[in-house]
C-alpha cells in the first residue's frame, strides 16, 4: 500500500466520520463479551425484540452476549447457516474502534486498485509442477493425529509446536529464512509464523488457522482431528513453502507464512496479528487465507468468497486460475459473516482473498465434528494439490 493507498484511507476516514455518528461507551457484565456476526445470524438467534444491536450495518451486528451463549450461536451458526465458528470476539476496549476501523477499512478497500500482472509464466510453470498429493496428505495425517488443536489444551500446543519444528527443518538450509513463535498473552497456543526475506521489506501473507475445535462443551478433551478444519489449510501451506524453499526461490518482497492460533474462537491469533501490523506501519501487497481446501464438495473446484475480501485481488485469484490451472472451474460465493482470518486482515485495511473448496451449501458436514477425518476427501490431498498450485501462482506473480 502505498501513498496513493494511504490517501485514500484518509479520505475514507473523512467520509466515514461524516457519515456514522459514534456509538455512544459500551459497558459490559463481568461474563459479558462482545461478538460481531452476520446480521441473519444475529436475528434468527436474537431478534431485536430480545436483544438489540450495539451497531450494525446491512451485513453485520455487534452484540453482547454471555459466555454461556456462545456455545448456542456457534452451534447454530453450524448447523443451520453451515459456518464455522460464526462470530467474531472483541474486548470491550476495543468494540468501538474495531467498529470505526471496520468501516474505514471496507471503504478503503473499495477504493484500493493494484497493478495485478500475470508475467512470470516460466517461474510459476516450473514451480507448479512440483506440488506434490503425498506431502500434503502427510502433514494432513500428522496434524489430524493429535486428540485435538484447540487453543487452550495440551495437544493444541503440541500440535504447533510440530509445524514450528518441521518448518524449521523445510528451512535449515536457508540463512533468509526465520520460523518463530507468535506468543499470545491470553492463551497457551503460540501462532508459529515463518518470514522468507526479500529485497524489500514490503509482505506477502499466506495463512490458515492451526487449531481445530468440536462439540460445545469441555473442547479441551474433544475429539477434533480437524483433517479439513483446518489441517487441509495447513498443509496447503506447508507445500507452498516446500516448493518454494527446495527450488531456490529468492523473494523480491518479504514472504510471511502463519499457522494461526485460536481462530475457532473468534478469529483472536490473526485479529492480534493483523492489529499488530496495521500499528507498525508494515506494508502488505496481499494477504491470502488458506481455510479448508481438501473436500470437493462442489462442481465448482475453487471457489472465491467474495464478502470481507477485496474485490481486485479476488479477479486477480481468477485470473491466475484461468492462466495457469484452466482445467479447474470456479465461481464466487459469500459467507455472509466474518467466516475465518482474512476478515482479520481485512478489517485493518490490507488486501485479503480466501480460496475456498466448496460452496457455501456444499461445504464438509463433518467438520467440528470427530468426523472431520482424511477419510472424508477419500484418503487423499488431490483436492488441496489444487490450492497449493494456486498459492504458489499468485505468490511468485504477486512477489513480481
Amino acid at each position: 500500500m502505498k501513498c496513493s493507498h494511504l490517501i485514500s484511507l484518509l479520505g475514507s476516514f473523512l467520509v466515514i466520520l461524516s457519515l456514522q455518528a459514534k456509538p455512544q461507551h459500551v459497558t459490559t457484565k463481568s461474563n459479558d463479551v462482545i461478538i460481531s456476526l452476520g446480521k441473519d445470524l444475529r436475528e434468527r438467534l436474537f431478534p431485536v425484540a430480545n436483544k438489540q444491536a450495539l451497531f450494525e450495518d446491512d451485513q453485520t451486528s455487534f452484540i453482547k452476549v454471555s459466555q454461556q451463549e456462545l456455545a448456542q450461536i456457534t452451534e447454530v451458526a453450524h448447523e443451520e447457516f453451515n459456518r464455522c465458528g460464526g462470530f467474531m470476539l472483541h474486548q470491550e476496549e476495543e468494540a468501538v474502534q474495531f467498529w470505526h476501523e471496520r468501516g474505514l477499512a471496507f471503504a478503503a478497500q473499495k477504493m484500493l486498485t493494484l497493478n495485478y500482472q500475470i508475467n512470470q509464466e516460466k517461474t510459476v510453470k516450473t514451480f507448479i509442477s512440483e506440488v506434490k498429493e503425498n506431502r500434503i496428505a502427510q502433514v494432513i495425517r500428522k496434524l489430524s493425529s493429535y486428540k485435538n488443536r484447540f487453543y487452550t489444551s495440551d495437544t493444541g500446543v503440541e500440535s504447533q509446536t510440530w509445524l514450528y519444528n518441521h518448518w524449521k527443518q523445510l528451512s535449515a538450509n536457508r540463512s533468509d529464512v526465520k520460523v518463530f513463535r507468535w506468543n499470545h498473552d491470553g492463551w497457551p497456543q503460540d501462532s508459529i509464523v515463518m518470514e522468507i526475506q526479500g529485497k524489500s521489506s514490503d509482505k506477502i501473507v499466506v495463512g490458515g488457522h492451526g487449531d481445530s475445535v468440536a462439540g460445545w462443551w469441555r473442547r479441551e478433551r474433544a475429539s477434533a482431528p480437524g483433517a479439513d478444519d483446518n489441517a487441509s489449510g495447513i498443509a496447503t501451506i506447508t507445500e507452498i513453502i516446500k516448493v518454494l524453499l527446495d527450488g531456490n526461490y529468492q523473494p523480491q518482497n518479504t514472504l510471511v507464512f502463519v499457522s494461526y492460533a485460536a481462530e475457532e474462537v473468534g478469529l483472536l491469533g490473526s485479529k492480534e496479528m493483523a492489529k499488530s501490523y496495521r500499528e507498525s506501519g508494515e506494508n502488505v501487497l496481499g494477504v491470502l487465507q488458506l481455510d479448508m481446501t481438501n473436500f470437493n464438495g462442489s462442481d465448482w473446484d475453487i471457489v472465491l468468497i467474495s464478502d470481507f475480501t477485496n474485490e481486485a485481488q479476488n479477479i486477480f485469484l481468477g485470473s491466475l486460475i484461468d492462466t495457469y490451472l484452466p482445467e479447474l472451474s470456479w465461481g464466487y460465493d459469500k459467507c455472509g459473516y466474518a467466516c475465518s482470518d482474512h476478515a482479520s486482515w481485512t478489517a485493518q485495511g490490507f488486501p485479503a482473498s480466501t480460496p475456498f473448496e466448496a460452496k457455501k451449501g456444499d461445504m464438509n458436514r463433518h467438520i467440528h465434528t470427530s468426523r472431520d477425518t482424511l477419510s472424508r476427501s477419500n484418503d487423499n490431498a488431490e483436492h488441496a494439490r489444487k490450492f497449493a498450485k494456486l498459492g504458489v501462482a499468485y505468490i511468485v506473480e504477486l512477489d513480481n
